[in-house]
């Protein structure tokens, strides 16, 4: 009964998240405009730096230059679900909360912390512009790639894009609890690490040297938010790991994220903190 209230109340507020998002675009239109606008420049610009090297030497590291293609809209899928459900409110940027000192006002909800973290961060209409334009350049890359795709390979995507959020989450939770304990300091630590994840993950690994290779699957492992998964999609393991090699990485990255975050909100709640901006917040 427990499981099935939490569902429902996740469902309810997710609904409550999206129709505020509507309501601030209705409100503001033109600012919507220009804040997607942006958001689509700034991604498709992204990837058009690689995408051309790719083909103007028809490929790079042994992959096709539609593979290539492939990875990159992979990317902007995970960056765009990213941003479409834990954008909002900063909840993906948590440092900013922390330094903030707006911490408060997840205490005094009448609901869980691990509930809020999950839906208030949710604009599926400002937010969800880089999910729409990765999945068109997946859809380009598979078809000039001939390759045939079914429901398994959907799921198998959805999976993927799971499991790349999750070690995106963990590494931002992770770098976050610094701001804990120096909240002035490392106010913007998480927008540090989300933006060098973004960054190194277009870049396709195949050809590099194992001694580059290792610390981006391993220590920081961004080459497990792009080039790796695209290659499993694509029926090509890399270094004849295992298919589920990022499920076990993001596995122990939550559980290391879980534990330093924990720790970091116990002293939070002990020792308080003295600074408050209401920056970020929606009035």
């Amino acid at each position: 009964m427990e499981v099935k209230n939490n569902f429902m109340k996740i469902i309810n507020l997710y609904a409550l998240s999206a129709k505020m998002d509507l309501l601030w675009i209705l409100k503001d239109t033109k600012l919507f405009v220009i804040i997607v606008f942006a958001d689509l420049v700034s991604s498709i610009s992204s990837l058009t730096g690689m995408f051309l090297l790719a083909w103007k030497f028809n490929g790079v590291g042994g992959l096709d230059k539609f593979e290539v293609l492939f990875m990159l809209g992979y990317v902007t899928i995970v960056t765009g679900c990213f941003q479409m459900f834990f954008a909002g409110s900063n909840v993906g940027h948590i440092s900013r909360v922390i330094g903030r000192g707006q911490f408060e006002h997840i205490f005094i909800q009448p609901v869980s912390i691990p509930i809020q973290l999950l839906t208030s961060g949710f604009i599926p209409f400002s937010g969800g512009s880089n999910c729409v334009v990765g999945c068109l350049i997946l859809c380009l890359s598979i078809k000039n790639l001939n390759y045939q795709i079914n429901v398994f390979w959907i799921f198998g995507l959805i999976g993927s894009t799971l499991v790349s959020i999750i070690i995106i989450l963990s590494l931002s939770y992770i770098f976050s609890t610094a701001a804990f304990y120096a909240p002035i300091q490392a106010e913007e630590i998480s927008s540090y690490v989300i933006d060098s994840t973004g960054i190194l993950s277009t870049y396709p690994l195949s050809g590099m040297p194992m001694k580059f290779i290792l610390p981006l699957i391993t220590i920081f492992p961004t080459g497990l938010l792009g080039w790796f998964p695209s290659l499993v999609l694509l029926k090509k393991n890399p270094l004849n790991l295992p298919e589920l090699y990022p499920v076990f990485i993001a596995c122990i990255l939550f559980v290391i994220a879980y534990e330093i975050f924990r720790k970091g909100l116990r002293y939070y709640v002990k020792e308080g903190t003295n600074r408050y901006s209401d920056i970020g917040h929606r009035r």
